[in-house]
């Protein structure tokens, strides 16, 4: 069960990704804002999980300040995936990256 979860996790984290770089293609702005937005808001967040909620972070955390940097991702997702125009799966995303959260931490293996 618990490589289902990873992969799903992993799966997760590119979801979030592609919901950031969503948001920023879809902003009501000129194409230089819009590819501003929508390449450089996922890379931002893919510099900030790497830097401190990846497994291999940079900069180790506690682990309920690395959950709590993982929870901002994901919440500041959704929302953005809302702000979008897709609220429905921006709840989705959070709502199953925290059940998949909580069943890892469950089976011993807090990712």
């Amino acid at each position: 069960m618990k490589p289902v979860l990873l992969a799903l996790a992993f799966l997760l984290e590119l979801a979030l990704l592609v919901a950031v770089g969503w948001w920023g293609f879809t902003l009501q702005a000129g194409l230089p804002v819009r590819l501003l937005a929508g390449l450089g808001a996922p890379l931002l967040i893919a510099v900030g999980w790497g830097l401190f909620c990846s497994p291999r972070a940079s900069v180790p955390l506690p682990a309920p300040a690395k959950l709590t940097a993982q929870a901002a991702c994901f919440v500041t997702g959704g929302l953005l995936l809302a702000l979008a125009g897709k609220p429905v799966p921006g709840a989705l995303l959070v709502a199953l990256w925290a059940l998949d959260k909580a069943l890892l931490t469950h089976s011993g293996d807090p990712v």
